[in-house]
């Protein structure tokens, strides 16, 4: 999938001053949908929405149950949950591709969707490592960093490097990067 010419990025918290400081940190560089509840939000999700920003704890709909449903429609929508939550070995099987704890600052926010925006770019097993990568971090930093689910975490994680790893071997550096500039032509 090639890199969206003008990225939708929608926003989903229940504290109205929240979501619209999002909207306005984002609003300059990105088309932004804001909700401030999960019913609200499923009005808004279509095949234009890149990047969803979820919050976790929200009445009625909330933002697990939201993640779910933006999976069941089988777009290819990157969602990051962006919630006030610490990451418990829960979030091992949930299916979002990164995990922040707020607060965030506006270049965190920044820098959080540009990397999701990147991903959309990513073959599926680049996506998958970022995906476990994100989810390895978030419990390191929250430090829930044992167990047998996160030693599963990290098996499939490495497993994948692995993979890509061989890949690359196989079809050879240069080969890889042969449309980066710089790199020669043979």
């Amino acid at each position: 999938m090639s890199r969206p010419s003008d990225p939708t990025v929608l926003v989903v918290d229940d504290e109205p001053d929240l979501a619209n400081l999002y909207t306005a940190f984002l609003s300059s560089s990105y088309t932004v949908r804001t909700a401030t509840s999960g019913s609200a939000a499923l009005d808004l999700i279509d095949d234009t929405v890149d990047v969803a920003l979820l919050d976790r704890r929200m009445p009625g709909v909330s933002g697990d149950e939201l993640l779910e449903k933006i999976r069941e429609c089988d777009c290819s929508i990157k969602v990051a949950m962006l919630t006030a939550v610490e990451p418990d070995i829960d979030i091992v099987d949930m299916p979002f591709d990164d995990y922040k704890v707020k607060p965030v600052t506006r270049t965190e926010l920044l820098a959080l969707v540009e990397g999701l925006i990147e991903r959309l770019t990513y073959d599926s097993r680049g996506q998958t490592y970022f995906r476990l990568a994100a989810k390895k971090a978030a419990l390191e930093m929250a430090g829930n960093d044992s167990g047998e689910e996160y030693g599963s975490l990290v098996d499939e994680l490495n497993a994948v490097r692995s993979e890509m790893d061989a890949r690359l071997d196989e079809i050879g550096a240069e080969a890889a990067f042969k449309d980066l500039p710089g790199v020669s032509k043979s």
